[in-house]
């Protein structure tokens, strides 16, 4: 009779939930056997499930690779809602048929694992293109008209250019044809590409600004308005990286001014 390690071992080389296999390891009574399999027969439907899920945030590309359309790039954004820093948008085109497994929302995909899925994306895209605009721009222009800006220029830095934008519910100033889709980085694994590509580039942005502003906790709290943030502003004022049209920046602006 085998032992249990060596049942292990068989049940790591099973690869669907098909297989026959399973009926003979089921007449094995031992409990660490049955334990074994359960614990390999809900790795496999983890897999089933995350198979599916992709295959769904395919949907979108698939029917435009159907028309003989190769280059989709994803366009999406970080950084409209912050109080400092840049708004960072990337645009991506992955592969035909490209899966990278986990690759969602960046806001759904736990932060210990965003580097690693950055990563992955990085090796597997076509192209890779990253737009990026100042506090100063966004004071300019404003955050929605400064967020075009930054896709456009993503877009620019595309090579091959794209045949078709998946874009997250925005439309951009180009003749090349796109489609908006609400919840974009959710619905579409090319959005969603751009979606970490983005988050990984501003983050990484952010932590430098944390070494040459300290006390606001940038690294952290990414320039949104949390407590540490707030703190720092009321004890070290603005920085050149602040939003001056975003409260309570305009207020403290303001009566600095008066």
């Amino acid at each position: 009779m085998a032992t249990i390690k060596e049942v292990k071992a068989q049940l790591a080389l099973i690869d669907s939930l098909d297989s026959p296999v399973w009926a003979q390891l089921a007449k094995d009574e031992r409990s660490g056997v049955q334990t074994a399999i359960q614990k390999r027969q809900k790795e496999l439907e983890k897999e089933a499930a995350e198979d599916a899920r992709l295959k769904a945030m395919l949907s979108y590309e698939k029917a435009l690779y159907e028309k003989g359309l190769d280059w989709i790039a994803g366009i999406d954004e970080v950084g409209r809602g912050p109080l400092a820093g840049p708004v960072v948008a990337a645009a991506v085109i992955l592969p035909k048929g490209c899966k990278i497994r986990y690759l969602n929302d960046s806001k759904k995909i736990p932060k210990t694992k965003h580097e690693a899925i950055y990563q992955e994306v990085m090796q597997q895209a076509v192209a890779v293109g990253i737009g990026i605009k100042d506090a100063q721009i966004i004071d300019q222009v404003n955050i929605y008209e400064a967020t075009k800006l930054a896709m456009l220029e993503a877009l620019g830095k595309l090579n091959p250019a794209p045949h078709h934008l998946l874009i997250d519910a925005m439309k951009l100033d180009t003749p090349i044809p796109q489609q908006s889709i609400i919840k974009g980085d959710a619905n579409s694994l090319s959005i969603a590409a751009a979606s970490i590509v983005a988050k990984v580039t501003r983050d990484r942005l952010m932590a430098d600004y944390d070494q040459t502003y300290p006390g606001y906790g940038f690294s952290k709290n990414a320039g949104y308005g949390t407590a540490e943030h707030l703190e720092g502003l009321k004890q070290q004022g603005v920085t050149p990286i602040h939003r001056k049209t975003f409260e309570p920046i305009r207020s403290m602006v303001e009566r600095r001014s008066q």
